[in-house]
């Protein structure tokens, strides 16, 4: 039996007997034990921390040219984009 996958990729899945074996497996080995309901509570959330200010969501329409200069500069264009208007706050007091 398979499932198969927005891009047509096949994935084969185990027969409930192969499973069983699985899991078999997989339960006698002390060191690879499942976390209790305990110990999965106390785990960090992995990624990045939270930052102590963060921006807002908005839409807003720009033209064209000023996307793409923005994007050709790789990743962080977003951020690159916040700072330049920042700089124009200080600059052009509104």
């Amino acid at each position: 039996m398979y499932l198969k996958t927005k891009s047509g990729k096949k994935v084969y899945l185990p027969t409930p007997e192969e499973d069983a074996a699985i899991t078999a497996v997989a339960l006698s080995d002390q060191d690879a034990l499942p976390l209790t309901d305990t110990e999965f509570a106390k785990l960090k959330r992995a990624g990045r921390p939270r930052a102590a200010v963060t921006k807002e969501r908005i839409t807003i329409r720009l033209s064209r040219e000023v996307v793409d200069a923005f994007r050709a500069t790789g990743s962080g264009w977003q951020t690159r984009m916040d700072e330049a208007l920042m700089e124009w706050l200080r600059e052009h007091r509104p």
